[in-house]
This record gives C-alpha cells, structure tokens and sequence, in this order.
C-alpha cells in the first residue's frame, strides 16, 4: 500500500512539473493555440487561426500613463502585419480605474485618437478569481513563469506555433529594440 500511495505522489509530482497547473488547479499549457476569446463586438474568435503568425499580446487602458503606447503597437503591427505579424489587444480595468469605458466606448477611443486598425479584444480581467483562460496561460507557464500582471500595457510575444515566447513589463516600449529584434527574429523562423 505505500508503494501505491509513493508512486501516485511521484506521478502527481512529475506530470505537475510537465503539465504546469493555475491558480485553480487545472493544467495549463505553454500554447494559446486551444484559448477562445471574445472581440470587442463580442464575437467568438479561435486564437488557433492565429496559427503561423508572430503576435503580441497586450492588456490595454484608455486612461494609463502608458496609454501613449497605443502609438507605438500601431506603428509595429503596420510595419509588420504584411510579415504575418499581429497585435492583440485586451482592455482591462484592474488597475486603478483606468479603463471604465463600454466596449463601444473603447473602440472609439482607440481609433479616433490613435488610429489604432490591429485587432481589439473584449475587456477583460488578467488577474484574480476572474482571470481570463488566456491570462492564466501567459502568467503563468514553463517559459515566463507564475506572476500576475503588474500592470497595463504588459506585452507578451508569441512564436508561430502559438508558444509563448517572452514577457515585457509596462515600461518596455512597444518599438523597443527588445521587442522589435525578437519580433523580426520569429518572423523569420
């Protein structure tokens, strides 16, 4: 009997370290291929038809000191959406207040004052009880490791093949030698 009950503990110990779990206890994976969202119409959208390309994904806020960032993930996604490259971004108002706006309101927003054509997503809460699914699987995996969302405007780049491939803070830039170096990289691959 304690040799059954060792060999359960060494199994849930290693399929633990292979298959890395949430907040609730439930595996996640180190791909965003299988993660459904909504858009901000509320449209259904498969993230699996993002297969093949490079994306950066960002929580967004309308009323940030980092707001101005809008500009320079505009400036990415045009200068490399014809390379298979996409930005998506999910609003979220979990820090300070800073996105009250409605769906309508924030499209608005981002379009009438950043021009912003790459594709946003339904707000949304990155961390807590709420979590989104996609948020528990970039906070949380084999190459970022397990920490919350610091704030807006964290930007995580993601290789063709849906894995997650590097996390930035806030005060990284968009058009940051970091981000732009390793975008052009995985493009290439």
């Amino acid at each position: 009997m304690k040799t059954l009950i060792f060999n359960i503990i060494l199994i849930a110990f290693f399929s633990s370290l292979i298959f890395p779990q949430n907040q609730k206890g439930e595996k996640v994976k180190d791909d965003i291929l299988s993660v459904k969202v909504k858009d901000i119409d509320g449209k259904d959208v498969n993230l699996a038809d993002y297969k093949n390309k490079v994306l950066l994904i960002v929580n967004v806020a309308s009323f940030c000191g980092y707001t101005k960032q809008y500009a320079g993930l505009q400036d990415l996604y045009e200068n490399y959406k014809d390379k298979g490259f996409e930005v998506l971004a999910f609003p979220c108002n979990q820090f300070g207040n800073q996105e009250p706006g409605t769906n309508e309101e924030i499209k608005n927003f981002c379009s009438s004052k950043y021009n912003v054509t790459f594709r946003l997503f339904d707000k949304i809460d990155v961390n807590g009880n709420n979590k989104s699914p996609l948020y528990a699987l970039l906070t949380d995996n084999p190459v970022t490791g397990k920490g919350d969302i610091k704030w807006n405007f964290e930007k995580f780049v993601i290789g063709k093949n849906g894995k997650i491939i590097a996390r930035f803070p806030s005060s990284v830039e968009p058009t940051s030698d970091k981000i732009v170096s390793l975008i052009e990289s995985e493009l290439k691959k």
